[in-house]
């Protein structure tokens, strides 16, 4: 059993998007453009509402599945196949796109705060045009692991001491945990060898295998291959998002929300955006 190294470490970018939503992004940028099968990896939220207000009006995705998961705040969405909802602090929402939807987010705060995660995942050749689908978890029922050195793991996908995770049958066979470490402790986790594998530290500081300084937040690890991660909390405590995935090892042609294999594919879903063909009920 060999542990996951530290490949690299990438440092958020400060990037606007949406209407005008400020965010910190360290998966697609110049930087970090895409780590097989994941295409997008933002970090937002403010004490400000100005920063994110303006939201994501009604835009389309295809060829990929959104994964919002929320701290704090609200985030009330719709789509133009009839789905209409709100997610809250600790909820999470896993979405299909496949051949196509419309939606829009919409975020506001809750108490004077939002806070959360968007992840984009590649979908395979064969599922590109499938039917888009929600998973939509409340905080309720996303399964909370409280070990007696307090470390406290949410099992939002994959399997903790046989907890399996809310969210199933996603073709990437995804692990995506959200750790809180106290100080003074250690935390170990299996990861199928050739998956690949980051962590993304939003609180506190802390070290993983290779790391020869504690590494503060916010930052995104990106771990070697190998089969289990190992995080340590020393002086002070920290939190982070530990996420995992198999890669698709397929070409990918990339335009905005669509993400297709082939440019003749892009071009066919700009020409059903335009044609109003682009949503089929």
């Amino acid at each position: 059993m060999q542990p996951r190294k530290i490949l690299d470490l990438i440092e958020p970018q400060t990037v606007v998007e949406g209407a005008g939503v400020l965010l910190k992004r360290s998966i697609a940028t110049r930087t970090l453009d895409y780590l097989d099968p994941f295409l997008l990896f933002d970090h937002f939220g403010s004490d400000d509402p100005a920063d994110y207000r303006a939201g994501f009006p009604l835009h389309p995705h295809r060829g990929i599945e959104t994964v919002t998961y929320m701290l704090a705040g609200i985030v009330q969405h719709r789509d133009t196949l009839g789905n209409a909802g709100s997610i809250t602090g600790g909820d999470m929402q896993w979405m299909t796109a496949g051949r196509g939807i419309m939606h829009e987010e919409m975020p506001q705060p809750d108490e004077g705060k939002m806070e959360g995660f968007q992840l984009w995942v590649n979908l395979p050749a064969q599922l590109k045009m499938t039917k888009p689908r929600y998973q939509e978890v409340a905080s309720k029922n996303i399964p909370e692991i409280e070990r007696a050195d307090g470390i406290r793991i949410r099992v939002i996908a994959g399997t903790v001491e046989n907890v399996r995770g809310a969210v199933t049958e996603i073709f990437a066979d995804p692990t995506y945990l959200d750790v809180a470490m106290p100080a003074h402790t250690s935390f170990t986790h299996p990861i199928p060898h050739g998956h690949t594998a980051f962590a993304y530290i939003f609180a506190g500081a802390g070290k993983f295998e290779g790391a020869s300084k504690t590494i503060p937040h916010p930052k995104l690890v990106i771990f070697d291959n190998g089969d289990y991660v190992h995080a340590a909390a020393e002086a002070s405590a920290f939190r982070f998002l530990l996420i995992s995935g198999k890669p698709l090892h397929e070409p990918i042609a990339r335009y905005g929300p669509f993400v297709m294999n082939t440019r003749a594919e892009i071009e066919q879903a700009l020409r059903d955006l335009q044609n109003g063909t682009f949503v089929q009920s």
